[in-house]
């Protein structure tokens, strides 16, 4: 059975002082700060308060995330992350764990600014415009990460791109923190955005929805492994991987390019390995340097047997990159849109077999 590998960024088995005060707070080292539960697991929450045991080791904390940052599917293989925070975030301190600098540090050099370019980051920017493309077209997405360059610009330039009133412009700016400046009686945002965006969108696992009768839920696992007691955690919910990801990968990388950028995709490399077994997408032919339309940058645990003392620092980042479409006429295995082709197609007879053993529903003659 699945189990928990990893909680509050620390191996399951690793009792040392540090490690259970990360647990007694709900602290996430890969942030630096309290566990919010990574962003896409908010039902996961756990209400410590209505439990005697977890409220003593919780110190009489309410709501606890369930912190669980990598499960353990099999024994003696790499453990699949599902938490986004674990593999990486911009929102990290200074004393977070190392590897979440150093994966920043190859986004920023991917990402080509120039050197002293000031650039913003935003994070869940949802992007639904009003007006649709036309009849049952629409445009609903959240992107993970958003950087852009910073520069100074006048009240009527940033009017004028957005065609809105500067009245509407500057009280919004000024609700989230926007910087304001005067010069000769022009009023200037010193830290507009401005330039080519660039996307960073981070994949990982999602978890099956587990049993509650044999206690796999997440909030089941994470509350008897905190007690230490015998725990089994959910599986991997493979499929929904595979789909969440396909049904981004294309577009996200289309409109980044439209708007002048890039898409880099963060991914675990078991992640990126599923795909690429489970699709005609063999990602080992885009080993690159250098970014492309599409861009995959994968990390992992590295060798086998891992140290059971953590937070464990992840290693890697080699860069898949290529295009998006294959030019008119051109082979499987040339382009990332290959990610939506099947890996094999079985012959006929293997159908045939497969109903030869399976009873039939109903027979109908044509009229």
């Amino acid at each position: 059975m699945p189990k928990i590998f990893e909680l509050f960024g620390f191996p399951l088995t690793d009792n040392s002082p540090k490690a259970i005060s990360h647990r007694k707070n709900a602290i996430c080292p890969f942030m630096g700060k309290q566990c919010d539960g990574g962003g896409n697991r908010y039902l996961s929450a756990v209400d410590v308060s209505k439990h005697d045991a977890l409220k003593n080791f919780f110190s009489g904390k309410g709501i606890v995330q369930a912190g669980i940052c990598a499960l353990m599917i099999k024994e003696n293989e790499e453990p699949w992350i599902v938490c986004p925070r674990r593999l990486f975030t911009f929102d990290h301190s200074e004393t977070a764990a190392a590897h979440q600098a150093s994966i920043e540090g190859k986004i920023i050099s991917l990402s080509s600014f120039p050197p002293g370019t000031r650039i913003g980051i935003w994070s869940e920017v949802k992007i639904k415009p009003k007006a649709e493309a036309g009849p049952g077209k629409s445009f609903d997405y959240t992107f993970d990460y958003i950087l852009i360059p910073l520069k100074s610009k006048s009240s009527s330039d940033i009017s004028e791109l957005l065609d809105t009133k500067w009245s509407n412009i500057r009280s919004k700016a000024q609700q989230v923190g926007y910087q304001f400046a005067s010069r000769k009686g022009v009023t200037y945002i010193e830290n507009f955005p401005t330039g080519s965006p660039i996307i960073i969108e981070i994949m990982t696992s999602s978890t099956s929805g587990g049993n509650k009768k044999k206690r796999t839920q997440i909030p089941m696992a994470f509350e008897d492994a905190i007690l230490g007691k015998p725990h089994n955690a959910p599986g991997i919910n493979y499929r929904q991987v595979w789909a969440r990801m396909v049904s981004q990968l294309i577009v996200k990388s289309e409109v980044a390019l439209q708007w002048g950028g890039k898409t880099i995709w963060i991914l675990q490399d078991a992640l990126a390995e599923y795909i690429s077994n489970t699709t005609a997408l063999d990602i080992k032919k885009f080993l690159s340097e250098h970014v492309s339309e599409v861009n995959m940058l994968c990390y992992g645990y590295g060798a086998l047997p891992l140290r059971l003392e953590g937070p464990i620092q992840l290693k890697g980042g080699a860069l898949y990159s290529g295009p998006i479409a294959s030019s008119v006429g051109g082979s499987i295995g040339t382009c990332f849109q290959d990610i939506i082709r099947a890996p094999i197609c079985p012959p006929v007879q293997t159908l045939l077999y497969v109903l030869l053993k399976k009873r039939m529903l109903r027979s109908l003659t044509i009229p």
